[in-house]
């Protein structure tokens, strides 16, 4: 097995990217784009002054990929397995590459809630092409020739091409939605713990990874290996099903993919920050970077569970969405509005529920508009996957309630839904000060832009950001800021705290690591499990850990055995002829079509030849020859030297016997001498 770790991405919506050569396949594990990138671009609204003093380039965006994945051949990638919705972006770049030819797994609800998102993509894009043009100018754009990044400042200039240059071969023009239906035409979607055989060779299964309305921990098991594939989870959630690790028991290997807790340590723990002058909630836990506060034991299964437990940190997610939630009560009691491109699904659906009690409870009267292509498919589909949403959820189902607060807020008309922002419908309804939900976090595409430059300036207003984008970067090209900045984190994986009572749980035997983990949070090796750490862009050999495996025997060959029970070992053994075979991840030995040779001749011996029966039996065939024990006297130690008719030489040991001899005649003979001493098959 080998296995290279493409990109470590950045965050919830940049999810790490691997290629993994198992079985004589290669599987990509998530394709996902960067697009944080896209703050290098200036927004359409902005003016020419406002681009050009922030440095920012004025020109139709192109979008970053995993660079690595480009220096892989695609008709060699056998299948790809996407975890999270934020993992299929990049995929219709790979899929309308007439090489590729390979499977795309991902469960039904990712699958679907992927595709809304590449279709919202497309159509903010589609604003940049008939403001500017389509590029139909071959080659590069004029903005990534050399003397035009030489004018970015260093900042933009290492986000366009890498520390050392290697990223800018990443970019490319965005994909058409005609890429997109016929990459979805190639994704097979799969249920809940479904089983799926790929090739006839390695099972997969989907189990619920926490983070999200169906994203998922894949489980890979070929006749040799059984891989857990560990993307980001949350153990228990207020929305998505909890991270069932239950599930995960048994396997061997365990490809750690969860990088969340480098990105909390590269922040500092700063949840919430920005002019907004609200101080943040505070929660008590171990620092995400202090080793002692991670156990290297515990007594028994009970302990580990309850250090497993994820109902305080579900509880701080909830004070974060309240805490957002009344930031927003703040400035709509000003007169002011309140601006949210946050493109969590889970989060949103959070924060329209603790919206809608606030403004209930303080007797407000203010719309909420969500702004969006994807909206109205988006939130009718999160009622109808009952399977994916944790048990809260659905028991609501079964007493015949809706499973989320929007629905209740769209039949009372207190939640509005439009596709466009120069709707009519949506400008005879318009009034503020309101709540507005739209796209894009990055702050470069969609109807946030022309909301911000409507708003920036007014100190009653708020802008709620999540982590991905700099917030700085981002607000370039709108000048004089005086807006409001609430700028949040959200869980986004597992807290380091929790990896070794987890690794107790699963008992693996082999656990892979990023290094950058081990640099700023060692985990010992002990003896139940070892690890592995993996750099970026370099193969790791993974050794392996089953010398055999097990191959099921059909019935039908089963009855032509005729065993034979060894007498010095407590196990019999058979001859027999058969064809192996490998289906849905097992071997399989069948009945051969040519019959089996039952005669007397044997193939396989066993035991000890006594030297002094060996030596009679090849007297009898005409062979002369003496026997010259072992010097020191050690028990089945000895060699017998022929001289007639021959020269030839026996010599045995404890663990072998060799057969010295040149001619085949007498070699036979030889040969056939031992079969009538030993015990055979």
């Amino acid at each position: 097995m080998k296995l290279t770790c493409l990109s470590q991405g950045g965050g919830y919506h940049f999810p790490p990217c691997y290629m993994l050569e198992l079985c004589g396949f290669r599987l990509l594990l998530e394709c996902p784009l960067d697009l944080s990138a896209l703050t290098v671009f200036a927004p359409i609204s902005a003016t020419d002054n406002d681009a050009n003093a922030s440095g920012l380039i004025k020109a139709q965006p192109w979008y970053k990929t995993v660079a690595a994945l480009h220096l892989w051949d695609p008709s060699l990638i056998g299948a790809i397995l996407v975890s999270t919705p934020a993992g299929m972006l990049g995929l219709p770049f790979l899929a309308r590459n007439p090489k590729f030819s390979g499977k795309i797994y991902a469960t039904e609800a990712t699958a679907r809630i992927g595709r809304l998102m590449m279709e919202e993509l497309v159509a903010m894009h589609a604003e940049f092409v008939q403001f500017y043009g389509p590029d139909e100018r071959p080659g590069l754009p004029e903005w990534m020739k050399w003397e035009e990044l030489e004018k970015l400042p260093p900042a933009l200039r290492e986000v366009v091409m890498g520390e050392d240059g290697e990223e800018l071969g990443s970019w490319m023009p965005l994909y058409s939605a005609s890429d997109i239906k016929e990459c979805m035409q190639k994704v097979q979607s799969v249920k809940y713990a479904e089983e799926v055989c790929y090739n006839g060779t390695i099972i997969l299964k989907a189990f619920s990874s926490g983070l999200e309305i169906g994203s998922c921990n894949w489980t890979v098991n070929g006749p040799r290996r059984n891989i857990t594939y560990l993307s980001s989870s949350i153990f228990e959630s207020s929305h998505a099903m909890d991270f069932d690790y239950h599930s995960l028991q048994g396997n061997d290997l365990i490809l750690f993919s969860d990088l969340s807790s480098l990105n909390s340590m590269a922040k500092k723990g700063n949840d919430f920050n920005g002019n907004n002058n609200h101080s943040e909630p505070m929660h008590k836990d171990a620092p995400l970077c202090d080793v002692s506060a991670i156990r290297t034991d515990y007594d028994n299964e009970d302990e580990i569970l309850r250090c497993l437990g994820g109902i305080d940190e579900n509880l701080e997610e909830i004070d974060k969405i309240s805490f957002v939630c009344s930031c927003i009560l703040d400035s709509l009691q000003m007169g002011g509005s309140a601006l949210i491109p946050v493109g969590r699904l889970g989060v949103v659906l959070l924060l329209l529920e603790q919206l809608s009690r606030l403004l209930e409870s303080s007797h407000l009267k203010v719309p909420i508009f969500m702004i969006s292509t994807a909206a109205e498919e988006m939130l009718a589909f999160t009622n109808a996957v009952p399977e994916w949403l944790c048990k809260q959820r659905q028991q609501k189902l079964f007493s015949g309630e809706a499973l989320f607060g929007h629905v209740e807020l769209m039949d009372e008309k207190k939640l509005l839904l439009f596709p466009i922002l120069n709707s009519s419908n949506l400008l005879m309804m318009w009034q503020e000060p309101c709540i507005v939900f739209s796209p894009h976090w990055s702050l470069r595409l969609g109807p946030v832009v022309h909301l911000l430059r409507r708003w920036h300036a007014d100190p009653r207003c708020v802008l709620v950001v999540e982590e991905g984008a700099d917030a700085e970067v981002a607000l370039l090209p709108f000048k004089m800021v005086a807006m409001k900045v609430l700028q949040c984190s959200f869980l986004s994986g597992i807290r380091m705290q929790k990896v070794r009572p987890l690794l107790e749980m699963l008992q693996p035997k082999l656990v892979l690591f990023p290094e950058d983990l081990r640099l700023q949070c060692p985990l010992k090796d002990d003896s139940s499990c070892s690890i592995l750490y993996y750099l970026k862009n370099v193969m790791l050999h993974v050794p392996g850990l089953r010398s055999d495996f097990e191959v099921c025997l059909a019935t039908d060959l089963a009855f032509q055995l005729k065993p034979r029970k060894l007498t010095e070992r407590n196990m019999a053994i058979a001859r027999l002829k058969g064809q192996l075979l490998l289906n849905n991840g097992k071997y399989l030995l069948v009945a051969s079509k040519e019959l089996l040779d039952l005669s007397n001749k044997q193939l396989l011996h066993w035991g000890s030849a006594d030297p002094v029966r060996l030596l009679m039996a090849l007297q009898e065939r005409g062979i002369i020859g003496s026997i010259h024990w072992d010097k020191n006297g050690t028990d089945g130690v000895f060699s017998i030297q022929i001289t007639k008719p021959e020269e030839a030489m026996i010599e045995t040991s404890g663990t072998k016997t060799v057969i010295y001899c040149r001619d085949k005649t007498m070699a036979a003979l030889i040969y056939e001498a031992f079969s009538s001493v030993c015990g055979g098959i």
